[in-house]
């Protein structure tokens, strides 16, 4: 139960970066989505500047812990870098799909980095999560599944999808106290400096310019809330609860996205997409709870 604040927050995250997906929506087409996520980084590496640099204490710490974080904002970077060059080849349906296998891969890279015990349930409990958010996905459309074609696109999405995992592992693996504050501000300083090389390779403009003062709101909402406090959050809560629970919550992502969007825009949630909606909440929780147990394993393996 002293952990249940963590799992709050990270239910609490899931729900923001979801709603990211209007606003993203909004910003198509402004400029290349490199740019729009670079800006991303620059807004929120501003925002957060004067409470670390204006403090000597915290200032020295980034001088410190900046090298280590290059490699986990090379892991995040990587993810969108990934994403956007995966989409000129692929679906979001295919995407959307692949991206299921992040929370089971982090559980695996688990198993290696931080020696923690998996049993066959917990294997079966994955697979049912990855069905259920996949039938949210395909919209119940069992046809759909069948229609899924995966070629190059599918392939770098799924090498950023690993990317996402290493993002994730290193977050708890590299993590020795240091205030969360100041490791995201390192990480999207990083963000800057490997997203402005990835344009700078593939000659791609800036075009910040086309952000209109209508769009400011949704560009806000990119930078200040879906990127800068989603990542303060999500380091928060994956030293206390590890990437493994933390990444389960991934599958609660598409019905967040479902319940956004009939909220804010009146898309109704088809009746077939019912079943997968449940079936992914309750997988969820029961990743939960079958993870403690995994924790507790490792632990008493560790003792022994």
């Amino acid at each position: 139960m002293k952990d249940i604040k963590y799992h709050f927050l990270s239910i609490f995250v899931t729900a923001i970066v979801a709603g990211s997906f209007i606003s993203t929506g909004q910003l198509a087409g402004t400029m290349n989505s490199l740019s729009l996520t670079l800006l991303r980084f620059f807004i929120a590496t501003l925002t957060l500047s004067p409470f670390i640099l204006l403090s000597p204490q915290k200032a020295k710490v980034v001088k410190s812990i900046f090298i280590k974080t290059l490699l986990m904002s090379l892991f995040f970077s990587s993810f969108f870098i990934c994403m956007f060059e995966a989409l000129k080849t692929t679906t979001p349906l295919n995407t959307g799909t692949i991206y299921t296998l992040v929370p089971f891969m982090t559980a695996l890279a688990s198993i290696i980095v931080f020696r923690q015990h998996f049993s066959l349930s917990l294997l079966f409990i994955y697979l049912l999560a990855a069905i259920g958010t996949s039938w949210v996905v395909l919209k119940g459309d069992i046809s759909a599944l069948y229609a899924l074609n995966f070629n190059q696109g599918d392939y770098i999405f799924l090498l950023g999808c690993l990317s996402m995992v290493g993002f994730s592992i290193s977050m708890k693996a590299l993590h020795h106290g240091e205030d969360s504050l100041i490791t995201v501000f390192c990480i999207m300083l990083g963000g800057i400096i490997w997203m402005t090389l990835a344009l700078l390779i593939l000659q791609l403009p800036l075009g910040w310019h086309n952000v209109s003062f209508n769009m400011a709101f949704h560009m806000l909402y990119l930078a200040l809330f879906s990127t800068l406090l989603s990542t303060i959050i999500i380091h928060k809560v994956t030293v206390k609860l590890g990437p493994v629970k933390v990444m389960a919550y991934i599958y609660l992502s598409p019905v967040f996205v479902a319940f956004i969007m009939l909220i804010f825009e009146g898309k109704l949630i088809l009746v077939e997409v019912y079943p997968g909606i449940v079936l992914s909440i309750i997988c969820t929780f029961l990743l939960q709870i079958f993870s403690k147990k995994m924790d507790n394993s490792s632990s008493d393996l560790k003792t022994n």
